[in-house]
């Protein structure tokens, strides 16, 4: 039912990527079931010229090299005790990437419960952030240099989308100007939008 999007529709500019990826499916195919989530938020990183991005000053480093490969890589990186997942995009060379902050459950509630703990009451907790959106996808360091139209992690054309709405990003402060550039991307009224919508 589900098949990787074309490798093209990646190798595009950050923001217009940051926004047509709203709308889209993440895929996780494993043995004990699939999990689908359709993205509702995310957020574009700029590379060499954006303070906020990893790659600022096109930064080459162990953990930024691969937003210097291939457009539709996987890159992942851990903040705290959270692992959080990026697209990279754009030319090969040129470090930019978009973080999938959020997304809306459309298969394998229960295994993302499962992943994320009996704790969680409300589904729409589940995958409101891009640390819980992973951890409730079961997607884990072991995808980084992954690329994303290729089984069993991948992404997939998704449904039409509604109003985008854009903002701010989120946790990026003493970033100087840039933390007001609005390269947050979001779907209007959607309740898996994480609570930094405004």
């Amino acid at each position: 039912m589900y098949e990787p999007i074309n490798s093209s529709f990646f190798n595009v500019p950050v923001l217009e990527l940051a926004r047509n990826l709203v709308g889209q499916y993440i895929v996780h195919e494993e043995p004990e079931g699939l999990s689908v989530v359709r993205i509702v938020e995310t957020e574009a990183y700029h590379g060499a010229e954006d303070r906020a991005a990893h790659s600022y000053g096109n930064r080459r480093t162990k953990r930024t090299e691969i937003m210097f490969g291939k457009p539709g890589s996987v890159y992942t990186y851990q903040m705290h005790t959270h692992t959080l997942m990026n697209v990279v995009c754009a030319q090969e060379g040129t470090p930019h990437a978009v973080l999938l902050r959020a997304g809306e459950p459309i298969e394998g509630v229960r295994h993302m419960q499962q992943r994320r703990g009996i704790h969680i009451k409300k589904e729409t907790d589940l995958t409101n952030g891009p640390g819980k959106l992973s951890k409730a996808l079961g997607v884990t360091m072991s995808y980084y240099g992954h690329h994303w139209t290729q089984k069993p992690l991948y992404i997939a054309e998704g449904l039409p989308q509604a109003e985008i709405e854009t903002g701010p990003r989120v946790g990026i402060g003493n970033t100087g100007e840039a933390v007001h550039y609005p390269w947050r991307f979001f779907e209007k009224d959607n309740p898996f939008v994480s609570k930094y919508r405004k």
